[in-house]
């Protein structure tokens, strides 16, 4: 039986500060809305101001250049949130989001929004925070596309997706496993290389396909092959 999902705010990391009157309060000025998977909710270039609280599902934020396939920007789930920076600068869109499954979305509007961050200064510390790790994250990925060969960037995304890594670490889990045409959209390649790329890797041990996931056995190996570069 498929768990019941509530329209409610509570439990997400961004909201934590609120007391509980305080939450309902936001809540009566969402808009709850069910999306099905590849349905979009908001465009490029679009006008909309609200910002967007995944309380249930996965979305996936794209970019497309004028010509070619769209670029993978991020993956969002349970408990993230989207959309502030035209909340804040009042700019149109930057990207395209859709819906990878089924996904329940809280929106608040431009004013409550920052009226909220405006009465919680540690709420608009958050947003800071969060904006800062988006720009470190795009930083690393303009170095990548700028010194790494399509082979290499392959490897990075990989590590990338191991999440953080320590001198100890010797093995990761990816689950499930990497899409190759989802890679593609990340880091700018062709299908035909991610599929050479990941199975020369396997054929030389550092990864391994297990049902749906993929065991990174040698993590040490493959930051290795990546930092040489």
């Amino acid at each position: 039986m498929d768990k019941v999902v509530e329209n409610t705010l509570k439990g997400l990391t961004f909201f934590s500060v609120l007391k509980k009157d305080e939450l309902v309060a936001v809540e009566k000025h969402c808009r709850w809305r069910t999306f099905a998977p590849h349905q979009q909710i908001i465009d490029r270039n679009s006008s909309s101001r609200d910002v967007f609280f995944v309380i249930s599902g996965k979305v996936r934020i794209v970019n497309y250049p004028y010509f070619g396939r769209g670029i993978i920007l991020n993956e969002l789930s349970a408990g993230s949130y989207f959309g502030e920076l035209s909340a804040i600068d009042s700019q149109p869109r930057a990207a395209r989001v859709i819906f990878i499954v089924t996904s329940l979305i809280a929106s608040l509007p431009q004013k409550y929004f920052l009226d909220t961050l405006e009465a919680r200064p540690k709420m608009a510390l958050q947003v800071m925070t969060h904006l800062s790790s988006f720009l470190h994250g795009a930083t690393q990925r303009i170095m990548d596309l700028s010194t790494l060969g399509a082979n290499n960037r392959v490897h990075a995304d990989l590590l990338r997706q191991t999440g953080e890594i320590t001198d100890e670490m010797k093995t990761a889990t990816l689950d499930p496993v990497p899409i190759h045409n989802d890679i593609v959209s990340q880091i700018s390649t062709t299908r035909e290389t991610v599929a050479q790329v990941m199975n020369d890797m396997a054929r030389r041990g550092i990864v391994k396909k297990m049902g749906n996931t993929l065991l990174v056995n040698d993590v040490q190996r493959l930051r290795d092959m990546v930092e040489e570069v």
